[in-house]
């Protein structure tokens, strides 16, 4: 086992930063160019922090005020009187980041920290490559389930195409850097201006960068330096300093007035906030900050959110800012974290290939009686909003993956699955041996019209024995249901899936899988 090894590697990597600055839209000062933005490094490992060193620990809050929005876990459902299940596509792998720096620090975890979904959709799956120009593959396997020996388990993965980096847009990037007093401490704006170094070395010359602030209030620190300028965006990012309140609003404004006024078409236009989500001056409710982001994303600029810090970390409001801001949400706990999201993954996080991506499955009742969808609570939509192309759906990048499970009720099982007593309604045969129907609905990054898609699902998705894929992911969605008490664990235990990990081959060939059973393992321990 060789993850403990790397435990002490986060937030310890050197950076080599050129030096050079200038002022708010300043002119090159003879920067040398940046580096192309080429595709990162395969097989980088990236394992969690340990904690901090001891001296860091005493700017640690003394007090605990994270927020977390309430998760209802799903239940099972009676395909005879709720035959669809609708949700909205979701790449967003926060949770997974930031329990990892719980357990870690022995924190207990909160269950409404544990988003089932962003733990599966943490880890990588070895989904087919779309065809013929196709946004993403589609793959579907049934398997026994490990923890209920009456239900199958089901694995849906979507697969965007990897990224062409030759032919990949100019970027028109925003930095939304939050420098109140809340994100002094070591893991906060320290780590912030690890995360945008990282990310500026891998700009094009052509890339257009601009940095907003704020604190009391916001601050335009670049107004469009090019990717050349390497130095002065360099030399801005090492002169952020924390201090005053959290005017987060006026940033946002701010922000997306810079990436409006900068806006290349056809591009990645994109505002990276990166915050502890602690907004308290100005608009700082979490639906009024959402009623804000989805005004400014009308202008076709999209949002990510990056989360820092403990202790005071505002998780609701930085979900619901990515997720209504057409972006998506990281939780960052160490400089190896943010090179996984902003260098390893880099195409997925900055370059949308569909937005508004809902899923909809609908069941056969002739062969199955019940279906549970395991996690996406916070992304769940009634059936009428899948066609409905208002209604918001999840983004999907470059080189991104989704996975969704659901536990599945055969016909013939003992279990049974309660449902409305319904008078007129029947769940009628239609003679069709398919299992279920997947539909997808997804828009072009620019575009305002969903196209649809549609897979069958048969008899030939059944297997005898999970794939190391499907087997995988049944591992992770098992620890998120023991870290949440789940009613619907069954028979999991951490030994058991430390058990079933250690069982699948080739696991150690995957730092992130191998550091996930290092987490399991240290849980087992402990009863």
């Amino acid at each position: 086992m060789k993850a403990h090894r790397y435990l002490s590697l986060a937030l310890t990597g050197a950076l080599l930063l050129a030096a050079g600055g200038c002022g708010a839209g300043g002119n090159s000062s003879g920067a040398a160019p940046a580096a192309d933005m080429a595709a990162p490094a395969a097989g980088s490992a990236v394992y969690a922090s340990a904690g901090a060193p001891a001296e860091a620990q005493e700017g640690l809050p003394e007090f605990y005020t994270e927020e977390y929005r309430y998760l209802a876990e799903n239940g099972f459902h009676a395909v005879s009187t709720a035959p669809l299940s609708t949700f909205a596509a979701d790449v967003d792998t926060a949770s997974y980041a930031n329990l990892r720096r719980m357990l870690l620090s022995g924190q207990e975890v909160p269950a409404d920290a544990v988003r089932i979904e962003e733990l599966i959709n943490y880890f990588h799956y070895d989904y087919p490559t779309p065809e013929d120009g196709a946004p993403f593959s589609v793959s579907a396997e049934i398997a026994p389930c490990p923890w209920n020996g009456d239900t199958l388990l089901l694995r849906l993965g979507l697969q965007a195409p990897q990224p062409d980096w030759e032919a990949m847009p100019r970027s028109n990037l925003v930095f939304l850097i939050d420098v109140s007093g809340s994100m002094e401490s070591y893991d906060k704006l320290p780590l912030v201006k690890q995360a945008f170094l990282l990310l500026t070395e891998h700009l094009r010359p052509d890339d257009v960068i601009s940095i907003v602030t704020y604190a009391s209030s916001d601050q335009v620190v670049l107004d469009g330096c090019t990717g050349d300028e390497a130095e002065t965006i360099q030399a801005a990012i090492e002169d952020l300093a924390a201090g005053g309140s959290t005017a987060g609003s006026r940033g946002i404004t701010t922000a997306y007035a810079l990436a409006e006024e900068h806006f290349i078409p056809g591009g990645n236009n994109r505002v990276i906030l990166a915050t502890d989500g602690d907004l308290n001056v100005g608009v700082t409710s979490e639906g009024e900050l959402v009623r804000l982001i989805e005004e400014k994303k009308e202008s076709g600029v999209f949002l990510s959110v990056m989360g820092f810090g403990t202790g005071n970390l505002k998780d609701n409001k930085m979900e619901a800012l990515a997720d209504h801001g057409d972006g998506n949400y990281s939780y960052i706990d160490s400089a190896l974290e943010a090179k996984r999201v902003l260098v390893e993954e880099m195409g997925g996080t900055l370059f949308t290939v569909a937005k508004d991506v809902k899923l909809q499955v609908e069941f056969n009742p002739a062969v199955l009686k019940g279906y549970r969808l395991i996690g996406y609570e916070n992304r769940l939509l009634d059936a009428e909003d899948f066609a409905d192309d208002a209604k918001d759906g999840g983004e999907i990048g470059t080189g991104h993956r989704v996975t969704a499970l659901y536990e599945l009720v055969p016909a013939d099982s003992p279990m049974e699955v309660p449902g409305a007593d319904l008078k007129y309604q029947t769940a009628a045969d239609t003679g069709s041996d398919e299992w279920l129907t997947v539909r997808i609905r997804y828009k072009a990054p620019d575009g305002a019209d969903s196209s649809l898609l549609e897979y069958p699902v048969g008899q030939e998705a059944q297997v005898a024995a999970a794939s190391k894929d499907t087997a995988f992911a049944a591992c992770v969605a098992q620890f998120g249901m023991l870290l949440r008490d789940s009613a619907y664990a069954g028979s999991a235990t951490y030994a058991g899936v430390a058990e079933q990990l250690e069982s699948l081959p080739g696991l150690e060939d995957d730092a992130y899988q191998e550091e996930f059973l290092y987490l399991v393992k240290q849980l087992a321990r402990k009863g």
